[in-house]
């Protein structure tokens, strides 16, 4: 059961709490909802090109899981960042391995930050992994990565859920965010109010382009978890996964979406 509508899924950034999209996609699929198109930021970069690629959710779950992703990382020499991504070109390769945006079996575009110029930028041809990677490049924490004499970062400083590119191109878009803020009466210490207002940012970013979907999935329980909660991962995954289960059953129309092939 596979929908003919062309359907395209915007995949925010995160950090960690990024694995919940695997959550949503495996609900999504289970209910017979499959994307044709997948734009993402950051997490949602990492996780659309693996979907992308031809794994499941569940098969990019175990993937991360027994990779240790965050444990790739080495301190930079350089001064511009803390620590650099060449380590993690070879970890993605491993799975990436035509390393093609014309290879994949579903298109993908991929949103990073032009530093220098100032501007968002979309990746859909050529190489992907260096495109994953500056739309992962966290500012301060990593190196900028360089592409075509250009300099990047994470793309959700300007986009992190990038509708733009599905935009007049598919029928239905599906927005899907991770970063979830509950009200919160008290801000207890330095690290929960720079948490709260790097989520706030970013979500800011994400509601803009909430009118531009036609569906906005963002599971609740998302704020029970760092970006960097990696330990969580199954947690998160579960998350994701019943956050989309719920969004279906409260929102029939997106069932229209299947039809039999």
């Amino acid at each position: 059961m596979k929908s003919r509508k062309k359907i395209g899924i915007a995949l925010s950034g995160g950090g960690a709490r990024g694995v919940s999209h695997l959550g949503v996609l495996k609900a999504l699929n289970e209910k017979g909802i499959f994307p044709n198109r997948v734009s993402g930021t950051s997490a949602g970069a990492i996780v659309g090109s693996m979907y992308c690629e031809g794994y499941t959710p569940d098969a990019i779950f175990d993937i991360i899981v027994q990779t240790k992703y965050f444990k790739f990382l080495r301190p930079a020499v350089s001064l511009v960042g803390i620590l650099k991504m060449e380590i993690l070109e070879k970890l993605f390769s491993q799975y990436l391995e035509h390393n093609d945006f014309s290879k994949l079996k579903i298109p993908l575009t991929i949103a990073a930050t032009d530093i220098c110029r100032g501007k968002a930028v979309y990746f859909s041809e050529g190489e992907i992994i260096r495109a994953i990677m500056a739309s992962s490049c966290i500012p301060g924490m990593f190196d900028p990565i360089l592409i075509d004499g250009e300099y990047y970062v994470d793309g959700g400083v300007l986009n992190n859920l990038p509708v733009e590119p599905l935009d007049g191109v598919c029928d239905v878009i599906i927005g899907v965010n991770c970063n979830h803020l509950p009200e919160q009466p008290n801000i207890k210490n330095i690290k929960t109010l720079i948490e709260r207002t790097v989520i706030m940012s970013m979500n800011f970013n994400s509601y803009s382009r909430k009118e531009k979907c036609d569906y906005f999935i963002e599971p609740t329980e998302m704020a029970r978890f760092g970006a960097f909660d990696i330990k969580r991962a199954k947690d998160i995954f579960t998350a994701g996964y019943e956050g989309g289960l719920e969004y279906i059953e409260n929102t029939p129309s997106l069932l229209n979406l299947v039809s039999a092939q």
